[in-house]
């Protein structure tokens, strides 16, 4: 069996070995120690799906204002994905919090008259366990 391969560096040699490896007893069973160790071999997608499901902030929804002492806005809004939230850039009564850094501007402000609960970097770090 020949197989291809779809990344230009690695030629059908490497890809028949790989290949081999991976299905051999040893391979399988290496795989399947990893796994239970806690190794997830989803791709990236599947786990970005089960974090937005099952994540600590999982129906929740998140705006970002202002500068952050740490981290720039994107970052934090992967952070908000990657354990279940939404990050939206306006702020709603659906608004679950916003995290706010210095200079906030109006987004605070329609934070604070809708009552949307506000908290900064260190809290939401908190809120997904990093603190």
């Amino acid at each position: 069996m020949v197989i291809g391969s779809a990344t230009p560096e690695v030629g059908e040699v490497i890809a028949e070995s790989v290949h081999h490896f991976f299905h051999s007893e040893y391979g399988s069973g290496l795989i399947e120690e990893l796994k239970h160790l806690g190794l997830n071999l989803g791709t990236e997608s599947e786990q970005q799906q089960t974090a937005a499901t099952d994540g600590v902030l999982s129906g929740k929804t998140f705006v970002v204002t202002g500068t952050l002492p740490s981290m720039g806005r994107e970052e934090i809004e992967e952070l908000i994905r990657l354990h279940g939230g939404h990050a939206s850039s306006s702020v709603s009564k659906k608004t679950s919090f916003v995290v706010a850094g210095e200079n906030a501007g109006s987004k605070l402000a329609k934070a604070q008259s809708l009552g949307v609960p506000v908290i900064n970097e260190a809290e939401f770090m908190k809120l997904i366990g990093k603190a």
